[in-house]
Formats: structure tokens, sequence, C-alpha cells
């Protein structure tokens, strides 16, 4: 098989060029893809647990872990143990992250913008219902 014919060549090539131009569109917060991703799932859907986390964004739980501490570093989330079960860690969202929500939601949607231009709507429509399909494997 010709390699521009392979889907996971397509894929992975198509999905590291949108990470670089989210990156470079994040930095100027201090925020990477998967930081944001992380501030969606709590800004979005109140979620609060690593692990769900994890699950929602399709990484392993020990790479969740990391990932948390770099955040705490940088003043974006505090990590704490839960108060009804010790066994558990609650991600709670510090006053710095609260107020970059809007700013990198913008930023968020003008890459959206930026890449989906180059599609019609439907083609657009189109390729949203592809990738969710594939994300159901």
């Amino acid at each position: 098989m010709n390699i521009t014919e392979c889907i996971n060549f397509l894929l992975t090539t198509s999905q590291h060029k949108v990470f670089n131009i989210v990156k470079e569109r994040l930095s100027e917060f201090d925020v990477t893809p998967v930081q944001y991703g992380v501030l969606q799932c709590i800004w979005q859907f109140d979620i609060d647990s690593p692990n769900e986390v994890a699950n929602f964004l399709d990484i392993e739980n020990s790479t969740i872990s990391g990932i948390l501490e770099r955040m705490e570093k940088k003043d974006l989330i505090i990590r704490e143990i839960d108060v009804n079960d010790r066994r558990f860690i609650k991600i709670k969202l510090t006053d710095k992250s609260k107020a970059l929500e809007e700013p990198i939601n913008i930023a968020a949607e003008e890459v959206n913008e930026k890449i989906l231009s180059m599609f019609t709507k439907e083609e657009e429509r189109d390729l949203k219902k592809y990738l969710r399909r594939i994300c159901t494997l």
C-alpha cells in the first residue's frame, strides 16, 4: 500500500499539523494542547476527577498525573484530596485558569475557523461526522 493511502498516515499527519497550529496559538497563554483539553473537561463538563479526564481525552491514567503536575506548577489547577473519600483526588481551577477560559476559547475557535475554512459547510459537516465515527472504534 502506498503510504499516502494509509488511513493512519493521513490521520497522524493531519493531526500533527492541527496540533502544531493549536500549540502555536495557545503558546501566548502558556497552555499546551493537552492542557487545553484538560481545562475544557473542567470548564465545559465540570469533570474534576483525573481518571474521568483521562478517559474523556483517551489518555493513559499514568500520563494524566504528569500533565496535572505541570498544570499545577503553572498555577492552572490545584489537586485536592477528596474530603468524602481520601483515596481520590479532585481537580480544582485556579483564578488564573478561570480568567483564561474566555480568551482560550476564542483562540480555539479561531483555530477551528482557520482549519475548517478550506472546506465547504457540507464538507465540514461530513469531516466531523467521519472523525466522530472513527472515535467510536
